[in-house]
């Protein structure tokens, strides 16, 4: 199946720096909307099988044009959201960001037991995405197209554990902006193969937001 994988658009946390992840999560800025539109115009002449969001509200806004512009319902599925914040949840000081990081960091290097304090380990992480993945998979099967609207960390993390043509490092270095899109072909059994990442602009670009989620980590 083909799988595109796209951050939601911009946030008012986004902007400020902070890290939120717990539902449901702040809206879109004024930005953010017309980054939500110009998804869906980017987007219209793709024939999508299916368009997922996760339990945060900002995905739900996001993909709304898209769905409106396509005739599709947007669901919600359990497993995308972003990866937990715990102990962090709405910070804003590079300290935090930094300590937020550490687990994840270690995750990439192999150490899937490192938990985020007050939240959870790389396991957790990668058994829920895998399962939404999965989820989708068995819902419209092999030849179908399917986006999903997810989280900058969460697909760049599972993506770097994932992916067969790109590793970690990867991942980690290279940003994923708002409504950034990237495309994969392949299945949960026979694995994934990155075939662009953010290979076209989607929407306008905030260069006066702090978005640490969004750049290289």
């Amino acid at each position: 199946m083909r799988l595109l994988l796209i951050r939601h658009a911009e946030t008012p946390a986004n902007v400020s720096g902070a890290l939120s992840t717990r539902p449901p999560g702040p809206g879109i800025t004024d930005l953010g909307q017309e980054q939500a539109e110009a998804l869906a115009e980017a987007l219209a002449d793709t024939p999508l099988d299916g368009l997922y969001v996760s339990t945060l509200r900002r995905t739900a806004l996001t993909a709304a044009p898209l769905a409106a512009r396509l005739g599709l319902d947007a669901r919600v599925i359990d497993g995308v959201e972003e990866i937990e914040a715990g102990d962090y949840e709405d910070l804003t000081d590079r300290q935090s960001f930094q300590d937020y990081l550490a687990p994840i960091k270690r995750w990439a290097e192999g150490d899937l037991d490192a938990c985020i304090p007050g939240a959870y380990d790389g396991r957790h992480f990668l058994e829920r995405f895998d399962g939404a993945v999965a989820e989708v998979a068995r819902r419209h099967g092999d030849d179908s197209t399917v986006a999903v609207v997810s989280h900058a960390g969460a697909i760049r993390v599972w993506l770097g554990g994932r992916a067969a043509n790109l590793d970690a490092a990867f991942t980690a270095s290279h940003n994923l902006a708002n409504t950034g899109v990237i495309v994969l072909v392949g299945s949960p059994s026979d694995g994934w193969i990155i075939e662009t990442w953010m290979g076209e602009p989607v929407g306008p670009v905030d260069v006066a937001a702090r978005d640490p989620l969004g750049e290289a980590l």
